[in-house]
């Protein structure tokens, strides 16, 4: 049976790493059914409006990052409010910054999944105090780690192979043997396949 989140990636006709490192082999559902789900889904369907489109790269953005429609849109429209920044940056400055994208930047989970289930069991802290929300926003210098009691869990099985030829991103300082980072700066947008998306998400709740 086909999971959901494979479902997820084959709709929006990309990968969307939610399996994390499934997505990066063969195994992957868009690389095996390059096609939308569904009885008919081989069949040529009707082309989208320039509404439908908007539509489809908004919901491919909040897929990516495992979120909800409203606390989502609430996001978009914080970043619209911000007159000091480009509304692209500054969008994808809060969802990079949200704790769960962190956790799974810091290589310390396969998928934001993965993350969100770490950080909303307890296993992380933050300068030191447990937190438990997967949208708790961190700030420079702020130093995320997982607790010494949980290092050993399930949850982190096959990180320590993950993380001997990981490279977080360059506004992340990574401690691979405690399992533990720091922000160090700004999340700045490096891969250019995301303008789109992150364009389009604006576009949308500015209609």
């Amino acid at each position: 049976m086909m999971d959901a989140k494979c479902k997820i990636c084959r709709r929006a006709g990309e990968k969307l790493f939610l399996k994390g490192e499934r997505c990066h082999t063969p195994k992957c559902a868009v690389v095996r059914k390059p096609y939308p789900p569904g009885i008919h889904s081989k069949k040529r369907g009707r082309k989208l409006s320039e509404y439908g489109l908007q539509l489809r790269q908004k919901q491919n953005l909040r897929s990516l990052y495992g979120m909800r429609e409203r606390p989502f849109r609430n996001i978009a429209q914080e970043a619209m409010r911000n007159k000091e920044t480009r509304n692209t940056e500054q969008l994808y400055r809060l969802l990079e910054l949200r704790l769960d994208n962190v956790v799974f930047r810091l290589g310390l989970a396969v998928s934001r999944s993965r993350a969100r289930q770490i950080v909303s069991h307890g296993l992380i802290t933050i300068n030191g105090r447990r937190v438990t929300i997967p949208s708790y926003r961190v700030h420079p210098h702020d130093r995320i780690a997982v607790r010494p009691q949980y290092k050993t869990s399930p949850l982190f099985q096959d990180i320590d192979v993950l993380l001997k030829k990981y490279q977080p991103p360059a506004w992340i300082s990574l401690d691979k043997e405690k399992k533990e980072g720091e922000i160090i700066g700004t999340p700045a947008i490096e891969d250019p396949s995301m303008l789109p998306q992150l364009n389009t998400a604006i576009a949308f709740y500015s209609r």
